[in-house]
């Protein structure tokens, strides 16, 4: 049976984007979802934070937005407010002048941006627990500047849904931020799909083909390595599909 897609336009990090998910897609696998999370504020009798967490290239940006504009459309389900964690990168300032360790090598934190280290995870536990607690002003990374944006917006929501690639990371210090969770889903993807969509993202951004898989080997290859492997199970586990889609393992 020949899959139907429905279209959708919405703004997604600053800019306007067409965008399609299948009707199956919605209402099997979003919609289930968007009532597990109503469900669940009800039975906690509190504010929810959800995980949507995928290896680089996966669309989970993309995907958090499309959620929190279903659950504004559809009003058997409580609102949800997406957010993302790149806003807890280091600044730029800070990552041009301190080093990491990569192959046995120092070398500046801004060769590996992305990476799990160049995150400020104190500074994200502390965002996770107020933004429960009583709400909070919630960074974000502005992708004109290429830089962090502190502060950038008020979130008091219920239920809250934060997208990124390291939130149920089984390394020393991001349990901390996998146990403020309350449910999370995992998008899988196959790696050959991630490479060509995370290389063709840096050309269009004008890179060259060959810088860009450089970079891909050098950093997004690794970092969807660490992903893939060394994340802890999810509440449930989505696949993203050769032709963008989306179905439930």
């Amino acid at each position: 049976m020949e899959k139907k897609f429905l279209t959708y336009s919405m703004e997604v990090n600053g800019l306007q984007q067409e965008v399609r998910f299948s009707e199956t897609a919605i209402e099997e696998i979003f919609m289930p979802f968007l009532h597990e999370l109503t469900d669940l504020k009800l039975t906690l009798d509190r504010k929810v934070i959800a995980y949507l967490v995928a290896p680089p290239g996966a669309g989970k940006t993309t995907l958090a937005k499309f959620l929190e504009q279903l659950s504004r459309e559809r009003k058997e389900v409580d609102d949800i407010r997406a957010l993302g964690m790149d806003g807890y990168h280091y600044t730029a300032a800070y990552m041009n002048v301190k080093t990491v360790e990569r192959d046995g090598k120092e070398i500046l934190m801004r060769e590996v941006k992305g990476a799990p280290e160049t995150f400020d995870l104190d500074l994200f536990v502390e965002k996770i627990r107020e933004v429960r607690a009583e709400g909070t002003d919630w960074n974000v990374y502005d992708r004109r500047i290429h830089d962090v944006l502190p502060d950038y917006m008020s979130v008091e929501d219920d239920i809250i849904l934060i997208e990124g690639n390291y939130l149920l990371l089984k390394e020393p210090g991001w349990t901390n931020v996998r146990v403020l969770g309350d449910y999370s889903v995992f998008v899988d993807a196959p790696r050959e799909i991630l490479r060509e969509r995370l290389i063709n993202r840096k050309v269009q951004g004008g890179k060259s083909r060959d810088e860009a898989e450089r970079f891909f080997d050098f950093s997004d290859g690794q970092n969807i390595e660490r992903v893939l492997k060394n994340s802890a199970r999810a509440d449930e586990t989505w696949k993203l599909l050769a032709d963008g889609d989306y179905e439930k393992q």
